[in-house]
């Protein structure tokens, strides 16, 4: 969004116009609206801006839910915000450990800080764009005097009086829509300034959860979190924020219920066995923490192949931590032969899942031909050198 269509958002017309506005979702419902709103002689600015918001706003009700209908958006804000229930759950680990005057150094769009703000605690947000900043001040107005929305940079930004800091350094370049990834040493702030705040100030870092493990200090937890299947996010605490005993973390969300796996350490892999009864596929959080072994050893289930995060067994049993397929078979890799079984067994609708092999499940499905009634799941792997079809059933 460009400062000239925030600002004619920010009217009471851009306003009325907005809340008045239908869900947006589909390139029909766009072209749509902005015919009508043209039609009725907006400006071009203004019903670009309209339009925009409304579909952003539909889009957001996944991480926002029904909040999302008072709420600004850009489209990159929206891309990099924490999911509203996750950012409640951050937000209660500063007010349990006794914290109320939170810095959000890098609040982008203000998810964070509402989760923070949600909870009775004072938040000094920050960031260092110009729309941003004026989006994240309109999300958070109906905090009144407990949030103070500022217009800067997280390096040049007075903590005096701050209890702790919540961090999410801008990992890619500048922008509202289209972004780029960059190297952390070109991250705002840099993730070593980042790190050097952290020893001082009791804080939460959030990162990407494909950062290089190397460079997560020794001294603090690091946090791992998926929501529905999706590994969203890596999170450091430091200081006071950081639990007795906790070095890895995994926490897994999956519809509105929260379960979690913690240890010292990363955890020692179980060692590979046959295949069994049951395959499990472990969530990619528990993976990224390398918490593997820990959720191996309570099912009774060892490795599938000890390079390959499947894990097997007899035992009939499930966690949160994975998803867990019953074994039906083991079928012939080749399509033509695999195809062909699959239609003698009247398997027309088809899970693929693959993990250790070059496959494109969607073109497999297209070659594979499938025609029947049935529902099953094929796990593609590979075990030790030979690659393996698994028909299976989710549990």
């Amino acid at each position: 969004m460009e400062l000239s269509e925030f600002e004619a958002l920010l009217t009471p017309e851009g306003l009325r116009l907005l809340d008045a506005m239908p869900p947006v979702d589909s390139s029909d419902d766009v072209a749509r609206a902005v015919t009508r709103l043209r039609r009725d002689g907006h400006s071009p600015d203004l019903v670009s801006a309209v339009v925009g918001q409304a579909r952003l706003r539909t889009r957001a009700r996944q991480k926002f839910g029904e909040l999302a209908e008072r709420m600004l958006f850009t489209r990159a804000g929206l891309e990099q915000a924490t999911r509203l229930p996750i950012a409640a759950r951050h937000a209660a680990r500063f007010r349990d450990a006794g914290f109320t005057h939170i810095a959000d150094l890098g609040c982008g769009i203000g998810g964070d800080a509402l989760g923070l703000a949600g909870l009775g605690l004072r938040v000094t947000a920050v960031d260092a764009d110009e729309v941003t900043a004026g989006i994240a001040a309109y999300n958070l107005a109906p905090f009144g005097g407990d949030v103070d929305v500022r217009l800067g940079t997280a390096e040049t930004t007075d903590l005096d009086g701050i209890d702790a800091v919540w961090l999410d350094p801008a990992r890619r370049t500048a922008g509202h829509t289209e972004t780029a990834r960059t190297r952390p040493e070109d991250w705002s702030p840099p993730l070593e300034w980042v790190f050097d705040l952290a020893r001082r100030l009791p804080a939460g870092v959030k990162l990407g959860p494909g950062l290089d493990r190397d460079v997560i200090p020794d001294d603090v937890e690091a946090q791992w979190v998926s929501a529905d299947g999706s590994t969203v996010e890596l999170v450091l605490w430091s200081g006071a924020l950081a639990r007795e005993g906790v070095g890895r973390a995994a926490l897994v969300i999956r519809d509105d219920r929260a379960h979690e796996l913690t240890a010292e350490s990363d955890a020692a892999d179980e060692p590979a066995r046959e295949l069994g009864a049951y395959v499990h596929e472990p969530d990619g959080a528990v993976i990224r923490a390398r918490l593997i072994g820990d959720v191996a050893r309570s099912l009774e289930a060892g490795m599938l192949d000890e390079h390959i995060a499947y894990l097997t067994s007899d035992a009939a049993l499930t966690s949160p931590f994975v998803s867990t397929f019953r074994v039906r078979e083991v079928l012939p890799v080749e399509v033509k032969a695999l195809g062909k079984a699959l239609r003698e067994r009247d398997i027309g609708r088809l899970e693929i899942k693959k993990r250790g092999v070059d496959v494109d499940p969607a073109a497999l499905r297209t070659r594979l031909k499938l025609r029947g009634t049935a529902s099953a799941t094929l796990l593609l792997t590979r075990i030790g050198n030979r690659r393996t079809a698994i028909l299976a059933d989710r549990v």
